[in-house]
């Protein structure tokens, strides 16, 4: 398996409101910035959206290194989503796209590692910036 990085962060002005978000795909010295968002969303949603597509963005199974701000997607993956599963997503937010997440995840082993948001990390202060810039455009379309 191929191993790669994939660093991740979500965006919404207002909660909910427009929202963005970005991933960085980094294979050994090759990296790949993908970004989108939607004009009425929350920061949770932008910031799940953006470790789907990142998946979706693989061509093959990898071994995945997966950095994000974000305690919701880190204690989604590692903590909640056994339970979630066993009671079949029963008052859980997001079910569409936590479902999504795991048929997505399926060929890859992750490891997730949470980030503190705003203090330097060079690749979570790009996708931080990119995320605010894609909600900026759907504020700008309303």
């Amino acid at each position: 398996m191929k191993k790669i990085e994939i660093f991740t962060d979500g965006s919404s002005l207002g909660n909910p409101g427009p929202g963005g978000w970005c991933a960085i795909l980094r294979y050994k010295k090759n990296e790949k910035i993908i970004s989108g968002g939607e004009e009425f969303t929350t920061n949770n949603k932008m910031e799940l959206t953006a470790v789907i597509e990142a998946l979706k963005a693989l061509k093959e199974p990898c071994e995945i290194e997966l950095f994000s701000d974000s305690t919701y997607v880190l204690k989604g993956i590692n903590e909640w989503l056994v339970n979630w599963i066993k009671k079949n997503f029963k008052n859980v937010k997001n079910v569409e796209l936590w479902r999504e997440f795991l048929e997505i995840s399926k060929p890859h082993k992750i490891n997730i590692h949470w980030v503190k948001g705003h203090s330097g990390h060079k690749e979570n202060e790009i996708c931080d910036k990119i995320a605010k810039e894609e909600a900026l455009k759907r504020k700008n379309k309303c």
